[in-house]
């Protein structure tokens, strides 16, 4: 049965998917519980400093551990941003203010014109953690406080509205949201953008922040872990929850050089609501189409950075798909452990981590793993690995079936 779905899951993909031509990666810039911007990720990265710590969260009493960004809490939006203050734009706007990446935009918008560079980004919750307190704050009738502005902050495209808004960007904005691959399906949705020529640069991204309805959800669903998760151990427990945001530039290649989305692959097994297939069938799909869009063969990718939640069937069921697409040994770990499960803000966090791997030939181990669960066939990475790379896989699961793969490289040949 395995075989056939592999079979199928590749033929199928393959067929469907003639190598698209690679978009250029201008600029990007995140923030995790490791630190804000490109450096202090690295550095972390480098030095084996995991940002996990025990659930402090306020208004929480779970015995888990979190990946909660330091100083959020003393950031709130200035002057007229204020309209859209919540605690998930204000960590979309800490990214968007490292690594020089609001310049950069400004240099597209200054080259194409506001109207002709879109934005699209993921998110899961939006800004639910202000919809939790409007609703404590219900009056006797049952109505939520005056101040409460559902378009702005709760609302999913809230985020999109605000990232274009704050860019001063004027051309098309949407939001995605399949769960913890919402933000590695933009990149597809932007390539789509630029080959219909709909823009001549897109802002993609996603930010996910803590709330109570994401902490105490996954642990009614058994989902979360009472120690720093632990992604492909044999004694893995399941989940730590984080928050974070990021974002790339994206535009037509046209020559020149630097970093590259080279294949994007997309997939919706609907196996069920939470879980994967058990053998893995969507996430090889996905991957599968990836390699077909980048024109490249299993042999190219130098590493994969895993979704790797940590939970027992999801890793189960991606070491399976790897086998699937890559064989036996691929190379490759998870940031989990590093910045916990960033849901709807994971998929670009893994691709602005592959960013940084095949900037700096550097690949992160998979932190808090001791011992590789002896039935898996990938190569998990248990000690950093140093060597150049010129493409790196990153995969992004979501709840029902929704999964993304993402193949970045170099420009050129």
């Amino acid at each position: 049965m395995f075989l056939e779905l592999e079979t199928q899951a590749q033929a199928s993909a393959l067929a469907v998917s003639p190598p698209m031509p690679s978009i250029a990666i201008r600029a990007y810039a995140l923030v995790n519980a490791l630190g804000v911007g490109r450096a202090a990720t690295l550095a972390a990265l480098r030095s084996g400093c995991s940002g996990l710590r025990p659930c402090d969260f306020p208004g929480t009493d779970l015995a888990t551990w979190i990946g909660r960004v330091e100083g959020v809490e003393t950031l709130p939006l200035p002057g007229r941003w204020a309209r859209y203050e919540c605690r998930n734009h204000r960590l979309a706007r800490m990214a968007l203010e490292c690594d020089g990446f609001a310049e950069r935009v400004a240099e597209a918008r200054g080259r194409y014109g506001a109207r002709r560079v879109g934005v699209i980004v993921g998110t899961s919750t939006s800004g639910i953690l202000e919809t939790e307190a409007a609703y404590r704050d219900r009056d006797a009738q049952g109505r939520l406080p005056r101040g409460f502005r559902y378009r702005r902050v709760q609302n999913t495209s809230a985020l999109a509205d605000f990232v274009r808004d704050y860019l001063g960007l004027a051309g098309p904005a949407v939001a995605i949201s399949t769960a913890c691959s919402s933000s590695a399906k933009v990149f597809a949705s932007a390539a789509r953008w630029l080959a219909a020529d709909w823009c001549d640069a897109v802002v993609v991204g996603g930010s996910d922040s803590l709330c109570l309805t994401t902490l105490y959800g996954f642990a009614a669903l058994e989902l979360v872990s009472d120690e720093p998760c632990r992604p492909a151990d044999v004694l893995r427990k399941g989940i730590s929850i984080g928050e974070g945001a990021g974002f790339a530039l994206l535009e037509r290649a046209g020559g020149g050089s630097g970093l590259a989305l080279l294949g994007y692959g997309e997939s919706a097994d609907a196996y069920h609501m939470s879980s994967p297939h058990p053998e893995g069938a969507g996430a090889a799909a996905a991957m599968a189409e990836c390699l077909g869009r980048a024109g490249l063969g299993p042999g190219a990718v130098d590493y994969t950075v895993l979704h790797g939640t940590a939970t027992r069937g999801n890793d189960s069921a991606e070491d399976r798909a790897l086998h699937t697409v890559l064989g036996p040994d691929a190379l490759c770990s998870s940031i989990k452990g590093w910045t916990g499960h960033t849901l709807g803000a994971a998929g670009i966090l893994n691709a602005l981590v592959a960013c940084l791997c095949l900037e700096e030939g550097f690949a992160p181990h998979s932190l808090q793993t001791r011992r590789v669960d002896p039935d898996f066939s990938a190569h998990i990475l248990l000690e950093p690995r140093h060597r150049p790379m010129n493409a790196v896989l990153c995969n992004a699961f979501g709840f029902g079936g929704n999964n993304a793969s993402l193949l970045l490289g170099r420009l050129g040949p």
